[in-house]
């Protein structure tokens, strides 16, 4: 049995005091979400590592929308799921087949559009708030769950045109051509050749797109208004509008909420470094 040496030893050995702290930073915010949700309101900022009299009383009141904030929190909840979702299915019908006519069929103008979809992101998310405010307003498509889903594929469409574009371009060209030489259309190539080669890829962008959507407040804050139209990231801002804010109920819905995304992400975390990163070097 070979013995580590004294460099690999030392690189372990910073790896691990820098993991160590980032560890820490990263779970010591989550761990107080959960520790307000299992305390009761009395003992919410007793600031004890673990309550005295834990409960699970807050997450009855949840689900059983037991409180004037969370009357609406299924609805709220399912409209974050739809939207998360029609983002997530929207960018990748949009980016996949942008990404396949800029690499695959090499369309005239195609390079143009990428550069474009990339320059997009000189122009910080934020700034465009108020601008896609009005444009929605001039659609007719405020307080409509169609507003927040188009502005949401808008922001994540141009990176994953791009990486999906990158990714295709490490598919082999012969494969098209063998296709071709078999008699498949276009669209059989892209049905049946590229998409299933595309697929660690596809999950990760789709992963991205779900993910960012579910996430959002300022668009989903700006274009929904109704409380049973908005997501249930801008129902929780509505917790801090009391003078006396029920903490232990906000960081209960918090810690629900943040669940169903880390199971995304752990379900296919590992397409998510393989396929954000496909394509970045040249092989």
């Amino acid at each position: 049995m070979k013995l580590p040496s004294l460099r690999e030893v030392g690189t372990e050995a910073r790896l691990l005091l820098i993991g160590i702290p980032v560890f820490l930073w990263t779970m010591i915010p989550i761990y107080h979400m959960f520790l307000f949700a299992i305390s009761p309101k009395e003992d919410a900022f007793s600031g004890k590592l673990w309550p005295d009299h834990p409960t699970l009383h807050n997450f009855e009141i949840v689900f059983k929308q037991q409180h004037y904030f969370l009357r609406d929190f299924y609805a709220q909840f399912w409209n974050s799921v739809v939207i998360a979702a029609s983002v997530g299915v929207l960018t990748l019908f949009i980016a996949t087949a942008a990404a396949f006519s800029i690499s695959r069929l090499k369309v005239p103008g195609g390079r143009v559009v990428l550069n474009l979809a990339l320059f997009t992101y000189f122009i910080p998310a934020a700034f465009l708030a108020v601008p896609m405010y009005r444009t929605m307003g001039n659609y007719g498509l405020l307080n409509n769950h169609w507003s927040l889903i188009l502005a949401m594929v808008t922001i994540a469409s141009p990176y994953a045109i791009w990486v999906l574009k990158q990714a295709s371009d490490k598919l082999p060209v012969e494969l098209d051509e063998a296709a071709v030489m078999d008699g498949a259309t276009t669209l059989q190539i892209f049905r049946l050749v590229y998409l299933p080669l595309m697929m660690p890829s596809l999950v990760a962008i789709g992963t991205y797109a779900v993910l960012l959507a579910w996430n959002e407040y300022l668009y989903a804050f700006l274009l929904l208004s109704n409380d049973r139209e908005i997501t249930l990231p801008v129902a929780l801002g509505n917790f801090l509008a009391a003078d006396d804010s029920p903490w232990e109920l906000l960081m209960t819905t918090g810690f629900i909420y943040a669940l169903p995304p880390a199971a995304v992400y752990y379900a296919f975390r590992r397409y998510m470094v393989g396929g954000l990163t496909a394509g970045a070097v040249k092989s």
